[in-house]
């Protein structure tokens, strides 16, 4: 099945394919829905070079059916690059298609390209199919530290 997905890096040109997935993400992780909202932060987080992303498209009606947002971030410690690996979804009639696969391969691929030092993800603790995923790819929970986070 996977051959009937395109996956392509994105460019701005490409923002209004990405922005309704980014807005069903969003809505999967609570927030109200804001497809122009969701098109805007996209747009300038490429513009300003400041995520990567990628889209993958049914080859055959070139829809949009899953995205993956990567951010850069460096290791002081091991003096490495690493990404974060933010955002990645699939379109709910697409799942169990090999799309989200594909998605991870790619990010596995382009963070080695990179001479990075690995990806470091986060995901709900109730997305018990995506931690699944994630664990078979080789991704192991962090039992080393704890994570805080400031809200302003």
């Amino acid at each position: 099945m996977i051959n009937n997905f395109m996956l392509v890096q994105a460019t701005v040109h490409d923002v209004e394919d990405a922005a309704p997935l980014f807005d069903q993400y969003r809505v999967f992780y609570g927030q109200e829905s804001d497809v122009v909202s969701a098109r805007a932060f996209l747009f300038d987080r490429l513009v300003a070079r400041e995520s990567i992303i990628f889209i993958i498209k049914d080859r055959t009606n070139q829809k949009a059916v899953g995205f993956m947002q990567l951010y850069p971030s460096y290791s002081s410690i091991s003096l490495q690059r690493s990404w974060i690996l933010n955002d990645l979804y699939v379109a709910e009639e697409y799942r169990g298609k090999g799309v989200a696969q594909q998605l991870l391969d790619e990010a596995k691929k382009y963070a080695g390209a990179c001479s990075a030092k690995g990806i470091e993800l986060a995901t709900a603790q109730d997305n018990v199919r995506a931690q699944q995923l994630y664990e078979r790819n080789g991704y192991e929970k962090d039992q080393a530290f704890y994570h805080y986070y400031l809200t302003l």
